[in-house]
């Protein structure tokens, strides 16, 4: 598998603890080691702030310099006032989706404000990118206090019947089969999971799920820079030979 898009990196600063040059122009260089053309890049820092508008701004201005690499994915509230507008104005700066964060916001599973948020996704082909957890909950900083992303949020989402295509990021086995296996065939189809989170040798959940889902469900994601970019590539590597062959959805394929 030769993964062509990773839909889950960031730039800026992590609030809780240091990271390694959390810059575009690492960014790049990353990429160029791993083989990786396209990066969806979102702002660190945007989930912490009540208006995400200036972290948006600040990221598609760090993005220009790399602009055919790095695709902006800005921060999107549907809790706070225009945030219809601000949705707007991503087609005019090409970004292929848009980031939310329910748990950090206090949005519950069955929150109209998010199925509101999807539709306008839908509408204007913007996909919605969720995220389940930035670290472990062992690791966490004790003032970062937000619950991982719940299988009933995505379900909740998933059954809606918006038309909006949704990219979860950070799922763990347990969490992505809840889901999956809680939905009908057509819901699935509205689905997609990054392997950011997902163990490969010897516990082999990444193999696992590709059999039993299917490799079309799932999308190459990093979690750069506050995980390791070299992991899902390992991950991927190191798949039994049967599984080799199989590829990826490829979000840049996707209109």
């Amino acid at each position: 598998m030769t993964p062509r898009t990773d839909v889950n990196a960031f730039i800026g600063d992590y609030p809780f603890r240091s990271v390694p040059h959390p810059d575009p122009d690492a960014l790049v260089r990353v990429m160029d080691r791993e083989e990786i053309a396209q990066a969806w890049v979102g702002s660190l820092p945007a989930v912490w702030h009540r208006d995400p508008a200036h972290a948006n701004e600040a990221l598609i201005s760090r993005l220009t310099t790399h602009a055919s690499r790095l695709r902006p994915v800005p921060t999107i509230r549907p809790d706070w006032p225009q945030w219809r507008d601000a949705l707007g104005r991503c087609a005019d700066h090409k970004a292929p989706a848009i980031r939310a964060y329910p748990a950090h916001w206090g949005l519950g599973a069955d929150d109209p404000r998010l199925m509101e948020l999807a539709a306008e996704c839908a509408g204007q082909g913007i996909v919605l990118l969720l995220t389940v957890r930035f670290e472990d909950l062992r690791q966490r900083h004790s003032l970062d206090v937000a619950a991982d992303l719940s299988a009933a949020s995505v379900r909740e989402l998933a059954r809606a019947d918006t038309g909006a295509r949704i990219v979860v990021t950070a799922a763990s086995r347990d969490l992505i089969e809840e889901v999956h296996w809680g939905l009908t065939p057509n819901e699935r189809a509205k689905v997609w999971w990054d392997i950011s989170w997902l163990w490969g040798p010897p516990e082999d959940h990444l193999a696992h799920l590709l059999r039993t889902i299917g490799s079309e469900r799932f999308v190459f994601g990093t979690g750069w820079p506050l995980r390791l970019a070299q992991t899902p590539r390992a991950n991927l590597a190191l798949l039994p030979d049967e599984l080799r062959a199989l590829q990826l959805s490829d979000p840049s394929t996707w209109s």
